[in-house]
């Protein structure tokens, strides 16, 4: 865990976990946030954050800097300092919403108290962290409103490699239709070869993912599985796995 001091009263922690699977807009695209906040590495902070996120996020130092760039960009949802000079938060967030801007904003502040929360909130906020705060807590709370502003994609638990078909939920296996019959570890190998379709996977990496390294020692246990899964596919229809010499093995379609 790394803990981070901004200026003045803000202490961020951060944590180096993976990330959940990516947010992406209707149509494919990144997220977009605006920060807005006058402290400098705070807004950075955070921007950071959320591009490892995978979203497109920017950057305003002021309130007129971010009624410009609401207008400019459109984003999903705007992190707002509450106190900041000239337009402070409050006053930007009111001119959004008499304006029918119905963003999603988070405030950041140092104010604590109840009656400031429910000023917030009464203002058309949609949520509130107080200073000092936990950097994942914010990114959680984000994540959460851009779901219900934009929707999580859905998941398809079929993949997909041309005519060959992998249920992860039913474990079916099928190519052109006829179903393949597969040992677990088949189907584990053949798994991780189709969610990754058409990239080339290096032999320590299948052994790293597939077997954990659990493998009794046999050095060729790769080779030997990727042969039983080609007898079972090919005897349905063209090659499908490939070798690349003195790399790994990949699978696309016929």
């Amino acid at each position: 865990m790394v803990r981070t001091r901004a200026a003045r009263q803000t202490d961020v922690v951060t944590d180096p976990t993976t990330p959940p699977q990516r947010l992406t807009r209707a149509d494919g695209s990144p997220i977009r946030a605006l920060v807005v906040d006058d402290e400098p590495n705070l807004a950075d902070l955070l921007r950071m954050a959320l591009g490892t996120e995978g979203w497109d996020a920017r950057v305003a130092s002021n309130g007129q800097e971010a009624l410009n760039l609401v207008r400019e960009i459109e984003p999903d949802v705007v992190v707002l300092d509450w106190m900041m000079p000239g337009l402070d938060g409050m006053e930007v967030l009111r001119r959004l919403r008499d304006g029918g801007n119905d963003v999603p904003v988070l405030f950041l502040t140092a104010k604590d108290g109840v009656d400031d929360r429910i000023a917030g909130i009464t203002a058309g906020g949609d949520d509130y962290v107080t200073k000092p705060f936990d950097l994942r807590e914010v990114v959680a709370r984000l994540r959460g409103m851009v779901k219900r502003r934009v929707g999580e994609p859905e998941h398809d638990s079929v993949l997909r490699v041309g005519d060959l078909t992998l249920d992860e939920e039913t474990y079916e296996v099928a190519r052109a239709g006829e179903t393949i019959r597969l040992t677990a570890k088949e189907f584990e190998l053949l798994r991780y070869l189709m969610r990754n379709q058409r990239r080339v996977l290096t032999r320590a990496q299948i052994l790293e993912n597939v077997w954990s390294y659990d493998f009794g020692g046999r050095s060729g246990v790769v080779e030997i599985y990727i042969s039983y899964l080609r007898k079972k596919l090919d005897a349905l229809g063209a090659p499908l796995i490939h070798t690349v010499r003195s790399v790994g093995y990949t699978i696309k379609p016929a």
